[in-house]
């Protein structure tokens, strides 16, 4: 039996620069994997318990505290020589490829693919593909974002945060919107159910047989969903689900309703009702940044469990649809819990505003 290996001596100057490099995205994997090791091996893991958690041989565990102990940071981004496959392209190339794919794009297309990049540097496209994989850039990859230019962002931000990590007493918190355009889609010919070894299938094409609005509002603490289809979405059908919630909760609760800024929640005779009913207190999430209201999650369950694949003759089978969902949804609801405080939300939208700074 081997004994348990010591802790290895890791300043914290050299900690640091490890969890950096664990972190960023354009750390080649392999030395990822190294920084792992000697974080893992910090910390007072086994050798045998590295190597199984990083997926590497035990030699490999030891072989790499013996180098950081004897050569420190350093040693992480070296190859020995004669070790390891010789490198088919330069470092120079290397650099140009990355350059190219960070900050150009090809002529005719909106980004890069191994072949095309390939083409334009003169080297094989698995080499390219080498190349990303170690940079960990992925030009086939985009994420969407969409920075909100309300001018009360802060205010309403903190407003709404503050109503989740701080619920008041004696009240309910209401997050509500209106999921609309609701298709009754049915499908042209019936599918195929799974069988072992295939998908279901469905036919591409399908037949519209209406929409639907669904008016919901999400009880932050507990997690239930009052629901209501409606053939429109306008002012008048928005006033009778204030309605049906006025019936749903007792009246000694206040009801502190967080909503998005279209024009029906602002009406009139809305605005008149809400007037008469004071336990109804709005809060006005920013533009832009529907992210705030929760009963966003539940329009996404709805999509993506009942409405995606599924098949509606007609409107009154897409309305029992979503009700038998809700009903389902509401027999073990689960509460939201709410962690993200204003700070951490303004620190990551910050990353964001040298995008929308650029002048292009």
């Amino acid at each position: 039996m081997w004994s348990p290996a010591a802790p290895l001596p890791v300043s914290p100057e050299q900690r640091r620069s490890l969890e950096a490099w664990t972190r960023a995205h354009n750390t080649p994997t392999i030395v990822n994997t190294r920084a792992r090791i000697v974080l893992h091996a910090a910390d007072g893991w086994s050798n045998n318990a590295i190597a199984n958690q990083l997926g590497v041989t035990r030699t490999s565990v030891i072989e790499w505290r013996r180098r950081f102990g004897a050569e420190g940071l350093d040693a992480l981004g070296k190859v020995r020589p004669g070790r390891g496959r010789p490198r088919s392209i330069s470092a120079a190339m290397v650099a140009k490829i990355v350059q190219l794919t960070i900050n150009t794009v090809p002529r005719g297309a909106t980004h890069w693919s191994c072949r095309s990049m390939a083409a334009q540097v003169g080297v094989s496209p698995a080499s390219v593909q080498r190349v990303w994989h170690e940079h960990r850039l992925y030009p086939h990859r985009v994420s969407t974002f969409k920075v909100s230019k309300d001018p009360q962002f802060l205010e309403k931000l903190t407003d709404v945060v503050g109503l989740y990590l701080n619920p008041p007493d004696n009240a309910a918190v209401l997050c509500i919107d209106e999921k609309t355009m609701i298709q009754a889609l049915d499908r042209t010919q019936p599918g195929l159910p799974i069988k072992r070894g295939k998908a279901g299938t469905m036919t591409h094409d399908y037949k519209r047989h209406g929409t639907i609005d669904l008016f919901a509002a999400l009880n932050v603490l507990d997690g239930e969903v009052v629901g209501q289809c409606s053939a429109r979405h306008r002012h008048q059908e928005f006033l009778r689900f204030l309605r049906k919630l006025d019936r749903e909760f007792p009246e000694s609760l206040d009801l502190h309703v967080v909503l998005d800024n279209s024009s029906t929640h602002s009406e009139a005779s809305v605005r008149a009702w809400l007037d008469a009913h004071p336990r109804f207190q709005l809060h006005f999430v920013p533009t832009s940044s529907s992210w705030l209201n929760l009963v966003e999650s539940v329009f996404a369950d709805l999509t993506k469990r009942r409405l995606r694949r599924g098949t509606f003759p007609s409107l009154d089978h897409l309305i029992k649809a979503i009700i038998e969902y809700l009903e389902q949804r509401n027999r073990d609801p689960k509460p939201f819990v709410w962690t993200a405080s204003v700070d951490s939300i303004l620190a990551k939208l910050r990353s964001c505003m040298p995008i929308t700074e650029t002048i292009h």
